[in-house]
């Protein structure tokens, strides 16, 4: 692989402006190489590309599974190079986001049976009730004008919807909320901090499933600690644990960068906002526009080619790693005409996705469904409450310096 001419994707100078680094990539032609904690890959923003990297067995998640060495560090040797110590990165490196063939297989299919459509649709009142009760309260938290939509709104209702779901104790949400999101900060500056949050989340993770043991509880937990696949296995201690941190963390902290992302969109965009108060059927679409547009992640995590692999933009020779920059693939102008206008009836009438805000291939998102029902009951509740809601000028949204998600630190909106 040649020498990378992009700022380390960990680095503080990626983390402030991850969207030039996108646009960099187009200018280049699609693709160029770069480092993910000193670790080299290939970065690539056409869709196509992306798509083959997510999708294509010819590329694998797990280092393990490459015939000979990878040109790269593995996961859990980056994992081990950024500072997570040795005991916990099995809780890094065992969920079904991690594995190929057979063991993806097999862990999919034991929550894809708890984890289904009915009960994601079931979902929908009780969604709507979180959603009232905190739109309801929000002129409580007003101060000086305004309120923070994250603090009060964004991040509260997928935290809430999300605990139910898996069934976190109420007592314990709060503290769940600040563990992931020190985590998801990508602060790799402090890995003391980054373990002790890590240790303190598996912790909470084993009293958990020995409550769901010691007695039977109606929630995903409950139905993955007794769910057994055809061969009469059950997920183990740490695969469970995995699968928590997994669901947990990932289901809410990327729907609350949805929402926030996505009402900021909608303020700034008054011509897109007005048809969609006026007409709540295009809600589903609007969130997908939204998803692509002002998505939550800017990247996957690294693929190892088990062979040399022609792209469109670029080639990965085998036992390089590749990352799909998903954020950039949304805005590939072959796919998404005018691919840097808001739209939301982009997306009506169109069958599947057209964006790959939620991957794509076998390792698509779990969550994807719940994430979708979350941003059209969030965003059609609150401007169905506050019509009028505006942001505040004087207190401007600012993003947090972050090159793996796209969140702000804070969104003070007047109502």
């Amino acid at each position: 692989m040649s020498t990378p001419t992009l700022p380390d994707l960990t680095s503080p100078e990626a983390a402030a402006d991850l969207p030039a680094i996108l646009e960099h990539l187009r200018e280049v032609g699609g693709s160029a190489p770069a480092s993910f904690g000193g670790a080299p890959a290939r970065l690539f923003v056409d869709d196509a590309d992306a798509r083959t990297i997510l999708s294509d067995r010819r590329f694998v998640v797990d280092a393990a599974n490459l015939e000979g060495e990878a040109t790269t560090l593995s996961r859990p040797d980056l994992l081990r190079h950024l500072g997570v110590e040795p005991d916990l990165i099995v809780y890094a490196t065992q969920g079904v986001l991690d594995k190929d063939g057979i063991d993806h297989v097999r862990l999919r299919k034991l929550v894809s049976r708890t984890f289904t459509v009915r009960r994601v649709q079931a979902m929908r009142p009780g969604v709507q009730a979180i959603t009232d009760e905190l739109l309801a309260e929000l002129p409580a938290h007003v101060e000086d004008g305004s309120v923070d939509l994250l603090g009060h709104f964004a991040y509260p209702l997928p935290i809430r919807v999300i605990c139910d779901l898996v069934g976190v104790p109420e007592e314990e949400r709060d503290i769940w909320q600040v563990w992931s999101h020190a985590l998801t900060s990508f602060d790799l500056s402090d890995p003391a901090r980054l373990n002790s949050t890590l240790r303190e989340l598996v912790a909470s993770s084993r009293r958990l499933i020995a409550a769901h043991r010691a007695r039977e509880h109606d929630d995903l937990l409950g139905d993955l600690v007794r769910v057994t696949d055809d061969n009469g296995e059950r997920m183990s201690e740490d695969e469970l644990i995995t699968m928590i941190l997994s669901l947990v963390i990932a289901g809410h902290e990327t729907t609350a960068n949805l929402i926030g992302n996505g009402t900021r969109a909608l303020l700034t965009h008054p011509d897109q906002l007005k048809p969609l108060k006026d007409d709540p059927e295009l809600l589903p679409a609007a969130v997908h526009e939204l998803l692509r547009w002002c998505g939550p992640v800017f990247q996957t995590r690294m693929r190892y080619a088990v062979e040399d692999v022609e792209l469109n933009t670029g080639t990965v020779r085998r036992g390089e790693a590749a990352i799909a920059m998903i954020a950039g693939a949304n805005r590939d102008p072959n796919v998404h005409p005018d691919p840097d206008r808001l739209d939301l009836t982009r997306h009506q009438g169109v069958p599947g996705e057209a964006h790959v805000a939620f991957g794509h291939g076998m390792h698509y998102c779990l969550g994807a469904a719940l994430a979708r029902l979350e941003g059209q009951v969030a965003f059609g509740s609150l401007f169905g409450a506050f019509p009028g809601l505006s942001l505040d000028p004087d207190r401007p949204a600012s993003r947090q310096p972050n090159a793996a998600f796209n969140r702000l630190e804070n969104l003070y909106v007047r109502v």
